[in-house]
């Protein structure tokens, strides 16, 4: 059976978390939920966590209508949370890292800041499948169709099986009861949000975010999205390219380090 870790950035209590979890159970898979005890939004992969003497807090939860999963609360990100659980702290190596529903969409090249897309790229690196799967929910939703995004995560989720291992995608759901279908987009060039300074003093600086007034670049996730599709886009935890060094140059590093 197919061992899957359910994880999050918005936090153990979310309600974006417990639907993915609930329809993992569903699906039969053999699910484990862990996720930060508090909102971790913008974490990336970072594994930097609360400790003590050492030692990362994880308290044990039940959540409603889950009784029979185990659930922790977690004092750190949830990179650290995907790293942890590769290597067994939660009762052996997961297969899959499922990261969400997070609240609010992550399209775009600012997906580099998310921590949902940093559980599921940690994942990939330490051998799992990974997948982010985000609901759209805009600045100021009246209803939050979490099922249709955890639903469409479980429905893409033997596709993504069929790939190697270390394989990750990054899933964004429109917030609608019926979406147009699924497509695979490419990275827009921003995310739907941007932020902004709105205050700076001494000791302080205030940030502010608030919706960019761009149109999407077309064929991009932020595009499609907006037109009510479901996105789907492949990502690399790590990616090199060639960074060719004249002689000189060459020359000049060596002789830095000397």
């Amino acid at each position: 059976m197919t061992r899957v870790l359910i994880t999050n950035d918005d936090g153990i209590d979310a309600p974006g978390l417990a639907a993915l979890a609930s329809a993992a159970v569903g699906a039969g898979l053999d699910v484990v939920i862990a996720a930060p005890v508090r909102q971790s939004s913008g974490s990336s992969a970072s594994i930097v966590a609360a400790e003590a003497d050492g030692r990362v807090a994880v308290d044990r939860r039940t959540l409603p209508g889950l009784d029979d999963v185990p659930a922790y609360a977690v004092h750190g990100g949830p990179g650290l949370i995907a790293l942890i659980a590769a290597r067994g702290a939660f009762g052996g190596a997961v297969d899959v890292v499922l990261s969400g529903v997070n609240h609010g969409a992550n399209v775009g090249r600012a997906i580099l800041h998310s921590g949902t897309v940093g559980a599921a790229l940690t994942g990939g690196l330490n051998g799992a499948h990974g997948m982010a799967v985000s609901l759209d929910v805009g600045m100021h939703p009246e209803h939050f169709h979490w099922d249709v995004a955890a639903d469409a995560a479980l429905s893409l989720l033997p596709r993504l099986g069929a790939e190697p291992a270390g394989t990750v995608i990054n899933i964004n759901v429109p917030n609608l009861p019926n979406t147009l279908g699924v497509r695979e987009a490419t990275l827009a060039p921003f995310g739907i949000v941007q932020t902004s300074m709105a205050e700076a003093e001494e000791h302080y600086v205030r940030l502010a975010v608030e919706e960019l007034p761009r149109t999407p670049e077309p064929g991009s996730d932020a595009a499609l999205l907006a037109e009510g599709w479901i996105t789907v886009t492949g990502i690399d935890s790590i990616t090199a390219r060639p960074f060719p060094l004249d002689e000189t140059s060459a020359r000049d590093a060596a002789a830095g380090q000397s």
